[in-house]
């Protein structure tokens, strides 16, 4: 199901739906007080808002004219609550030209932490996928370049280690989003030095928990954490259903910052990347970065009730 259908639903359902319509037209009362949290990026210490926004699917709009607002609408709350992480990949489509242009139409370059990927074979094949980026993205620095599901990962990784050292690219990462990869993700981790890794990883895909994300704390990787709504089916399992009360005592209002701070809860997860087209749901996911995230019994809690629904 897909998450821009159910999502409304449950945002009509959600008690504080008439507050996130009202805050989309007037910025971010509830949360300009205060920025996002952070969390460090350990191979520098440089620290990264736990809360971005990926654009696979939703910003591929080039056609689209009429949707550019509301995508231009969604970069400028994630802005404004302290947010920097943009998420995309020649791999979706229009999605990487799209958010150039708005960046630059909005002057927010220098606010956006850009991260994409290489997804191809072949080392000038990459080297020209790559250099696309730059020129769609209108930046002579891409901040997290990441080879795109292992993707002639040793090849890639060369390039990118090069350019990383003329200053390209500030950090260098892989990517998979199936649990049936972990493995290889785990054997590259294991053999390269690297500075991100993106995965899935939610309440219904937990398996990154068992063994990729303890180590990447062992080996000081930041972690991207990629389908936290696993595509919108956890919103589909909890139509119709209310938050448990405890909730409020890790400061959740609605599913979907239940689902974010379960993520974000991690002490490994550095930032959560899921996609959104309506600001409305960008201001309920920048949500989740603040107040409380859980404890590790808390963190433990929120996995059984999901487990028992």
């Amino acid at each position: 199901m897909m998450h821009t259908i159910t999502r409304k639903d449950f945002l009509t359902l959600a008690g504080g739906a008439a507050a996130l319509l009202a805050s989309s037209v007037s910025g971010l009362p509830a949360l300009a007080a205060k920025k996002i949290r952070t969390k460090k990026i350990p191979k520098s210490g440089e620290q990264l808002p736990v809360i971005g926004v990926g654009t696979s699917r939703v910003f591929d709009i080039r056609d689209e004219p009429d949707a550019f607002p509301s995508r231009q609408e969604v970069l400028r709350l994630l802005f404004e609550a302290g947010g920097s992480v943009i998420d995309s990949s020649p791999m979706y489509g229009s999605a990487e030209g799209v958010v150039g242009d708005l960046l630059a139409k909005m002057g927010g370059r220098k606010k956006a932490f850009i991260a994409t990927k290489v997804w191809t074979d072949g080392s000038q094949e990459g080297i020209a996928e790559m250099n696309r980026s730059f020129s769609l993205f209108k930046t002579d620095q891409i901040d997290l370049m990441q080879v795109h599901n292992l993707t002639d990962t040793n090849t890639q990784l060369k390039t990118m280690r090069k350019w990383k050292g003329e200053g390209r690219f500030r950090y260098l990462g892989i990517t998979h989003y199936v649990p049936d990869a972990i493995d290889d993700v785990i054997a590259v981790v294991k053999r390269e030095k690297l500075d991100f890794v993106q995965m899935m990883y939610s309440l219904d895909e937990p398996e990154a928990a068992t063994r990729l994300l303890p180590l990447c704390q062992e080996k000081g990787v930041a972690f991207l954490a990629n389908r936290p709504f696993a595509r919108g089916n956890q919103f589909a399992m909890t139509r119709g259903k209310a938050l448990p009360g405890w909730a409020k005592e890790i400061d959740i209002d609605s599913w979907g910052r239940f689902f974010l701070k379960f993520v974000i809860g991690h002490p490994a997860v550095t930032c959560a990347i899921p996609g959104t087209d309506k600001p409305k749901y960008m201001l309920d996911n920048l949500g989740a970065g603040y107040g409380r995230l859980p404890n590790p019994k808390e963190h433990a809690k929120m996995l059984a009730y999901w487990r028992n629904l």
